[in-house]
């Protein structure tokens, strides 16, 4: 049964009736399609967020349902970035992925430690580079500890429970407690050695935790490594939404692609009727995607659950609805993007 598409069917009862559909909305710069605004959202509204054409848009989609062909691009393609990136190199390493916000605790480290869980449970092989030289919390939430051995002049990573590459200062340090008090060259000689001078072995995809802010650390990540894209990761409040943006121009800035936004803290589940409680403020979702055409990849709750297991380094014992549609919409976002720029990845 065809189905009649008007600017008023949500975008994802679309999607999940005509299965590739996605290249059609993707065609006309809407990347809603694989992103959790579409569970919600109409196309007509889709098309609002981003100003496009609406008539246009209904047109290749219809025709695309008669005919199953994917129509030319419909807007200018973004500039093209070499996938070598920057002039350091780890041919052992098939992707790198940057996670940032521009803002402090809006918890980018639980988002890579969840994004390279995700992907890990999915059968691919995965690292985490914690470039948050002054602030560390990767390998607490993956309950690794101990010093990073270190074999002919190179540190072996260390390995969570489920085979995840970690790396991070807090592994060479006598006492992690200890305050790293380093100026920014220390700082960024210090992740440039963890990318090159570190034995990852083969990984399909290194996550680079950065720290806050748009300076040297997120400045020599995305110069210097060969980042293919980032994962900007933000909470509901206007405050916040407003200095994460600048993370954001810094990638755009630096001809990054941005794979899509993770609102976090987004919401409480009451536990007496299972509504949502947005105890921050409605989601700032839409106006993130809107400013920067990527996807809103998920809306991560504060879960009670899930920090207990962070605080007991059993991060990748967590599961739920959340964390699921994270992977799926970031395996369809890296699938779009490999499709632009002429490579397959694989995920």
């Amino acid at each position: 049964m065809v189905v009649q598409i008007t600017p008023l069917t949500k975008i994802q009862d679309v999607v999940e009736r005509y299965p590739g559909i996605q290249a059609v909305f993707r065609a006309h710069g809407l990347p809603c399609a694989s992103c959790h605004v579409a569970a919600y959202e109409t196309i007509a509204a889709g098309v609002a967020l981003h100003q496009l054409n609406l008539g246009l848009l209904i047109e290749d989609l219809t025709a695309f349902v008669q005919t199953g062909i994917v129509p030319e691009m419909r807007i200018k393609p973004r500039a093209k970035r070499p996938l070598s990136g920057g002039k350091l190199s780890a041919p052992s390493i098939q992707h790198v992925i940057a996670v940032m916000s521009g803002k402090g605790g809006v918890g980018k480290s639980l988002v890579t430690g969840l994004l390279a869980t995700a992907l890990r449970r999915g059968g691919l092989r995965t690292g985490i580079l914690d470039a948050d030289i002054t602030g560390p919390s990767i390998p607490k939430m993956f309950g690794v500890s101990g010093k990073a051995e270190l074999r002919e002049r190179r540190f072996l990573p260390q390995l969570s429970s489920t085979g995840i590459a970690i790396m991070s200062i807090s592994l060479l340090m006598d006492n992690e407690r200890d305050a790293v008090i380093w100026r920014g060259p220390m700082v960024t000689g210090a992740i440039q050695q963890f990318f090159c001078e570190v034995e990852w072995g083969d990984l399909d995809y290194l996550f680079v935790d950065l720290p806050p802010g748009t300076s040297d650390a997120p400045l020599t990540v995305l110069q210097r490594l060969p980042v293919e894209g980032v994962v900007i990761v933000s909470t509901p409040q206007q405050l916040a939404v407003s200095v994460v943006t600048k993370a954001l121009k810094l990638a755009q800035r630096l001809q990054t692609p941005v794979l899509g936004i993770v609102e976090n803290m987004a919401y409480v589940l009451n536990p007496v009727d299972g509504s949502r409680l947005e105890v921050f403020g409605p989601s700032q979702g839409p106006a993130l995607v809107a400013e920067s055409g990527a996807p809103l990849l998920a809306r991560l709750p504060l879960d009670p659950s899930l920090t207990a297991r962070v605080d007991r380094g059993e991060i990748e014992q967590y599961h739920s609805p959340d964390l699921s549609e994270l992977e799926q919409h970031l395996l369809e976002q890296l699938k779009a993007v490999g499709s632009e720029v002429g490579v397959s990845l694989e995920v």
